[in-house]
């Protein structure tokens, strides 16, 4: 049985396959500070839920954005499973070749997206990634990343706005009835929905002029149903992206 971890800025999922089949899956909050019995305290319920136990976990392959978090997992698993885990980096994988001024520099979610992209789906194509920051990531026809499009968040932008303006409340993220907000709560949802409804579409057009190709594109994260309703441009919506990539990485190392 693998377990495959997914660290992001935000969140922290932790998923279990058995052979290809993804079998269980949890998510809860980042903190980089959290303990290696911490990390127990959490799963050991959820794991006995499942009927599964520690033993059972045979390998342990993680995708990490937070370096600080690295460490505890490591000893973690470690502790617990009695595995020394995988981490992704541009270094550690030869299933993509990375073609960037400087590779090193590239996240694993984003190898990890693009290799899920390349086993699962078609080329060239646009991962969209509704995560802290609402990433853009090109894969050529040959399998190659080109590069991508960072922008903050939809969660980030609403903080920002929140936090950096005295009279704008924190709103949740919906699509709003009409374009034009008649409230100020409505207005805010009407920019967060709507705003980058035309960032998505706007960056998607400007990539397939560069890219001078009709690219297949496909959306993962959290927002990304939401958002992928009113646009024609998102083709697929898959909430599972990240955790194939990684069973694709573990399965090639492993000679599956």
């Amino acid at each position: 049985m693998l377990m495959a971890i997914d660290i992001g800025n935000t969140n922290t999922v932790f998923a279990l396959f058995e052979e290809t089949k993804l079998t269980q899956f949890w998510r809860c909050r980042t903190e980089s500070a959290r303990s290696v019995d911490e990390y127990a305290v959490f799963l050991r319920p959820l794991l006995e839920m499942a009927k599964v136990r520690w033993t059972d976990i045979s390998d342990v392959i993680v995708s990490s954005v937070v370096p600080d978090a690295d460490l505890h997992i490591e000893r973690f698993s470690k502790k617990y499973m009695n595995k020394a885990p995988f981490f992704v980096s541009p270094a550690s994988v030869n299933q993509i070749k990375i073609d960037l001024d400087r590779p090193g520099e590239l996240g694993a979610d984003r190898i990890v997206n693009a290799i899920a992209v390349i086993e699962h789906y078609r080329t060239p194509a646009v991962v969209i990634d509704f995560g802290t920051a609402t990433t853009f990531d090109v894969i050529a026809k040959d399998g190659t990343y080109k590069g991508g499009v960072i922008a903050p968040g939809v969660r980030l932008s609403i903080e920002a706005l929140h936090s950096r303006a005295a009279k704008l409340p924190k709103v949740s993220i919906q699509k709003p009835s009409n374009v034009i907000g008649r409230n100020t709560v409505d207005a805010m949802q009407s920019g967060m929905y709507w705003g980058y409804i035309g960032l998505i579409e706007g960056i998607v057009t400007h990539i397939r002029e560069e890219m001078a190709s009709d690219l297949f594109v496909i959306a993962t994260g959290g927002l990304a149903i939401l958002y992928a309703e009113n646009t024609e441009v998102i083709e697929q919506v898959d909430e599972h992206l990240t955790l194939k990539g990684l069973l694709k990485i573990h399965q090639d190392r492993k000679g599956c």
